[in-house]
């Protein structure tokens, strides 16, 4: 628990102006060894973002300013802190190809990066974010007819994620992988999703990947457990796959946010 692989930084459009230097202070102040920051990579070239505030991911224009700010502070904290530069990557039904083509151009820069699924892509062809609103979450709900159909979707997506190839440069970590259970404790009742679960850590395994273990979740009133939950990660730990604390901070304060949590899996 001396790592934190999951922060956003002042780049993410969405988060805060919390500086780099206030990141990696904090970190030391909290006795971390090793940060990653991950911002969310600008999405794939033809994708339009469908959040009402298209602010999903960095302006692709920003991304070397992005890499610049990170090295500067690798240095300058390198006596103190490890420091990694790194990306939260979308992984997109359909836009496979660019995301590719964005990995071989840009992952030779990075020490670590995240790949998640934020975006579903719907029957109709159209996309949903899944995490941007309760509302939005319910909608889609009732737009595929049941929680099981919207649970089922998701999963199918993520296991995409983790048996699509996307060249030599794909993130070795999945990211929050049960993203679908932020918003819910504002449904009627929900899945029992345990074999969907299971299914994708069985996959995280074969492909040798790293699992994203993310305290947000407990920060989110309609959630009220890590992504994924505790008993998944207790399994995935037995299978030997690696976990990898991340805070998904978004403001320097909440890094290593609800660490306690995981103490057992020190172990």
């Amino acid at each position: 628990m001396r790592r934190d692989g999951h922060i956003h930084t002042p780049f993410c459009p969405h988060g805060s102006k919390d500086s780099f230097a206030l990141y990696c202070e904090r970190a030391i102040e909290l006795g971390i060894k090793e940060i990653s920051f991950t911002e969310h990579a600008p999405l794939p070239e033809g994708f339009v973002d469908t959040t009402p505030t298209r602010d999903s991911g960095m302006d692709l224009r920003n991304l070397e300013s992005y890499v610049t700010a990170v090295r500067y502070v690798q240095k300058a904290y390198s006596t103190d802190l490890v420091v990694n530069v790194g990306l939260e990557v979308d992984y997109i039904e359909g836009f496979e190809r660019e995301t590719t083509s964005f990995l071989n151009t840009y992952g030779p820069e990075l020490d670590d990066s995240i790949l998640s699924v934020h975006f579903l892509k719907l029957p109709m062809n159209e996309y949903v974010c899944i995490d941007y609103s309760k509302e939005l979450y319910l909608e889609t709900v009732a737009q595929l007819g049941s929680a099981d159909q919207f649970y089922s979707l998701y999963y199918a997506t993520v296991l995409k994620s983790i048996t699509t190839s996307l060249g030599n440069w794909k993130p070795k970590r999945i990211g929050h992988f049960s993203l679908i259970h932020k918003f819910q404790h504002a449904l009627p009742s929900f899945p029992d999703d345990t074999e969907q679960l299971l299914r994708i850590v069985e996959a995280i395994k074969d492909a040798n990947l790293e699992i994203d273990l993310n305290s947000a979740g407990y920060a989110k009133s309609f959630c009220k457990e890590p992504y994924p939950p505790l008993h998944i990660a207790r399994i995935a730990k037995s299978k030997g796959i690696p976990l990898i604390f991340g805070s998904d901070a978004h403001i320097a304060r909440d890094l290593h946010q609800f660490s306690e949590h995981f103490t057992e899996l020190e172990k």
